[in-house]
């Protein structure tokens, strides 16, 4: 079955392009188009989508906002965030929103191709180091995690995990993949995998991309340092 791809950007060449590329594809189709966040609601609402590559800039209704209200939706599609290195906020408040990960504009088309398919099948993180990257710039937007605050983090939802879950955690928000924590903890990667369920049913977060922002909104990791 094929990946079902909405492409939302008010640059009609821009989409123009992206749509060559993915038609190209076997395992994708481009099933709805947008110019704005306005349209790209009602797209969602009358055609089955399963990723949606959302621009932030743009008129009537920003790619930040249509995507906190895409991601309210039962069975919502997943997000990913096109942005520039001059957009790095927006691409963070689109992650608090809830987009599965971001990439810039200019990818290669092969990244671009392999970051769809991967959020798609639930990976979510399409790069975690990157993801890193970003939320130590902007970490100090979040609540809890100024003033160099130490101690235990705040947030009274972590004390539903085990020890080895919140160890878990940290690493994922640290940029590690499974392979790499499974390496760090002398784990198999099937076992990591498990945790990382885990750590997302009982926090109930979406997916990879919200365990490294709560992780960062509660303290647990704390922005251009280690862990506490």
């Amino acid at each position: 079955m094929s990946i079902r791809v909405m492409l939302v950007d008010d640059q009609v060449l821009l989409r123009t392009g992206f749509r060559m590329v993915l038609a190209a594809q076997p395992d994708m189709e481009v099933v709805a188009e947008a110019g704005d966040g306005l349209e790209a609601l009602e797209a969602v609402r009358s055609a089955e989508v399963d990723v949606v590559l959302m621009d932030v800039r743009m008129p009537k209704l920003d790619g930040v906002e249509a995507t906190r209200r895409i991601c309210e939706v039962d069975g919502a599609p997943r997000v990913l965030i096109l942005t520039t290195f001059d957009l790095d906020e927006y691409a963070f408040s689109a992650l608090k929103a809830g987009a599965s990960g971001f990439m810039l504009k200019d990818v290669p088309p092969g990244e671009l191709l392999a970051a769809i398919r991967a959020v798609h099948s639930g990976d979510a993180v399409v790069a975690p180091s990157t993801t890193r990257r970003l939320l130590n710039r902007f970490a100090p937007m979040l609540p809890g995690t100024g003033g160099g605050r130490s101690g235990a983090p705040s947030r009274p939802e972590l004390e539903r995990l085990t020890d080895r879950e919140r160890e878990v955690m940290m690493l994922v928000a640290q940029g590690l993949s499974n392979g790499e924590i499974a390496g760090r903890l002398v784990l198999s990667e099937a076992t990591v995998k498990t945790h990382v369920g885990r750590i997302l049913t009982k926090l109930e977060l979406r997916d990879r991309v919200q365990v490294v922002v709560m992780a960062y909104e509660t303290g647990l990791v704390r922005a251009g340092g280690p862990p506490r």
